[in-house]
Order: C-alpha cells, then sequence, then structure tokens
C-alpha cells in the first residue's frame, strides 16, 4: 500500500522523490477555475464561512519508513469517520506538505485525538521543520508501530487504504487494525474533554 500511495502522490503532483530519492519533482499548478473565469468566492470568504464549523484536533503519526532518520506526524484538523463496515477512516493533508510523503512511505499510521489540555502538543506539531518529536513522550502503536503520544484519550491505528485527489489536498482512506479510548482522563489530557478548533481559534467546549 506504500508504493501505491507514493505512486498516487506523483500522479497527483505532491511532494514526493525520484526513483533515486535525490530529488523532489515539480508540482503542477492547481486551478479551480479556467483561465477566463471568475474564482466563485475567495479563499478569504471560504476560511471566514468554513471556520465557524467547529472540529477534533489531532495528531497523525507514523513511523520511520526505509531510509528515513525518525518518525514523521502533523497537527490536523480534517479527521472523521468514514465507514462501520469495513472500519475506515480519512483525514486531509494539503498536497504541498512535506510530511505526507514520509507517511505514504510508511503506508500505515495513528491518528491521536487530543484532549483540551493537549494544545501544547498540538502547537508542536503544527510547527514547519525541527524534531516534532523532540521531548515528546510516544510508544509504538500495537498494530502499525506508529507513534502513540503519551496521554491521549484516544488513538486509531491505521493502514493506508486508498488516496484520492481532491483540489489541493489529498483525501486519505486509512483502513484501522486497532483503536482505544480511555474510560476516564488524566491531567495532563484534560480529562476526557476534546480540544477544539472554531474560528482559527483552539479551546474546548462546556455544557
Amino acid at each position: 500500500m506504500a508504493a501505491t500511495a507514493v505512486r498516487l502522490l506523483r500522479t497527483a503532483g505532491a511532494p514526493s522523490a525520484h526513483a533515486d530519492g535525490d530529488a523532489p519533482l515539480p508540482r503542477p499548478p492547481l486551478r479551480a477555475v479556467h483561465e477566463d473565469e471568475r474564482a466563485p468566492v475567495s479563499p478569504a470568504e471560504f476560511r471566514r464561512v468554513l471556520g465557524n464549523f467547529a472540529s477534533g484536533v489531532t495528531v497523525v503519526t507514523a513511523p520511520a519508513a526505509e531510509g528515513e532518520a525518525g518518525p514523521a506526524g502533523f497537527a490536523c484538523q480534517s479527521f472523521a469517520s468514514l465507514s462501520l463496515d469495513p472500519p475506515l477512516v480519512s483525514f486531509m493533508v494539503a498536497r504541498t506538505s512535506t510530511t505526507w510523503p514520509r507517511i505514504a512511505r510508511a503506508g500505515v499510521f495513528c491518528v491521536n485525538i487530543l484532549a483540551a489540555g493537549q494544545r501544547a502538543l498540538c502547537d508542536a506539531f503544527a510547527a514547519r521543520g525541527g524534531d516534532k518529536f523532540d521531548g515528546v513522550a510516544h510508544a509504538p502503536s500495537p498494530a502499525t508501530g506508529s507513534p502513540l503520544l503519551d496521554g491521549v484519550p484516544a488513538w486509531i491505528d491505521c493502514a493506508i487504504h486508498a488516496v484520492h485527489t481532491g483540489g489541493d489536498h489529498l483525501i486519505v482512506v486509512g483502513r484501522v487494525r486497532a483503536l482505544d479510548a480511555k474510560d476516564g482522563g488524566d491531567a495532563e489530557g484534560g480529562g476526557r474533554a476534546p480540544l477544539l478548533f472554531h474560528r482559527g481559534v483552539l479551546g474546548t467546549f462546556s455544557v
């Protein structure tokens, strides 16, 4: 599956490596409209309106693929359950992501669902460059060996099932191999209250 994901990266124009692994492939231009068309909505207006939809916050991780120096991971707000039978989940990632090709080469990933008290984890994995796992306690997930972050209230361990193009993003579908959630919570994770992203701000909610 990892090889299939990398092939799709190449045909879709996402950043990947040549067969010799020396240089990234060029990205084709992405256009939502033809040259003589006006864009239906501006990116700023799109973000303003869609930002009213609150989403959970996760960290998607993968073990080091062959030839990689270490594991990969990034903060992701576009995670969702997809299918019960078979058990599938999905997340979206920008085609310009430099982390996604590493996850694709691994062929597996773990979705770490963050709790309200874990904003620092989100910030660490949202940053560009550097070692995102520096100082972050984690252990191998049971099915794929992807980094399972300490203190998360729930996690989903997956193999890459399919990858689809979606404009300037890729839609990654994972087949669930293992998953679990804590019955309670700890101080580090802020209990089981979720970390949410709404209108550009990270926070939580009260009922």
